[in-house]
């Protein structure tokens, strides 16, 4: 047994859409956890605090919502079925600035006839923002749900349109004002 192959850190990190818990292993981020939220978790007894494990993907999320980075380039390691990393790779491929409908997800990874499937694993997806599960919307162009809340999954999809537009000086909407709407 190698305990630093088997040593899993996390830290915090602050944001616009409140705390989230980094979680990493020796082969990359494996888990972006909401603090808040009907899904929130506590870290293992046994896994350590270490933000110098986490500082290659705190600052690139800290660029993301800087508006500016539009693309992740970081290890991952999400755990999950063959089926939930082939949704999950999917998503990864969701330009910055647009939504999918999870029809047109299913029909990326060739199961067209799986779209419950896909929203499942969607909804199980550990690294969210990271992979942009975000971006996928019901067919109608409704927001669904999302592991942040809506008003979460709203503010993040307002702030990329608004950088995708150019737009960095544009009035962009308080997580606060976002859940005043939802």
């Amino acid at each position: 047994m190698n305990l630093l192959n088997d040593t899993i850190w996390y830290d915090h990190l602050s944001t616009p859409i409140g705390n989230l818990m980094l979680v990493v292993d020796a082969q990359g981020l494996r888990e972006v956890w909401f603090e808040t939220g009907k899904h929130r978790k506590t870290p293992d007894p046994a896994w350590r605090q270490d933000a110098a494990k986490l500082a290659f993907a705190r600052r690139q999320l800290e660029e993301y919502f800087a508006g500016t980075r539009q693309h992740f380039e970081l290890p991952l390691h999400p755990l999950g079925t063959n089926f939930q990393v082939a949704v999950w790779q999917a998503l990864a491929e969701i330009p910055y600035g647009s939504t999918i409908s999870y029809g047109e997800l299913a029909r990326r990874i060739g199961q067209p006839q799986a779209v419950r499937a896909v929203g499942a694993a969607n909804g199980r997806n550990p690294l969210p923002i990271v992979l942009p599960c975000h971006r996928v919307i019901g067919a109608n162009g409704s927001l669904t749900g999302f592991g942040g809340g809506l008003p979460t999954k709203r503010f993040l999809l307002e702030m990329e349109d608004q950088v995708a537009r150019g737009d960095l000086f544009g009035p962009l909407m308080t997580r606060e004002q976002s859940f005043r709407l939802g």
